[in-house]
């Protein structure tokens, strides 16, 4: 998320218990994301405002559990 003054800011919602899921609902002028039990209750939400939202990344747990996926990222520029 863009937190102004050319800086960047990371959220992590996470599905912090088994059987909850994370919900992202996108619109115009928002991106919500929720956390949800089984039954479909919220049990936390988080909200941005659209245009300041710079990526948003979803991972699935793999067989390591809830452990994060290593990614390595390099960006290059076409001349």
């Amino acid at each position: 998320m863009d937190a102004g003054a050319g800086s960047a800011r990371e959220y992590v919602v996470e599905a912090t218990k088994a059987g909850r899921t994370v919900e992202v609902r996108s619109s115009r002028t928002t991106v919500e994301v929720r956390e949800m039990t089984r039954t479909g209750g919220v049990v936390r939400t988080a909200r941005f405002i659209a245009p300041r939202v710079l990526a948003v990344v979803e991972h699935p747990i793999g067989d390591a559990g809830r452990a994060r996926p290593k990614v390595a990222t390099t960006r290059t520029r076409a001349a």
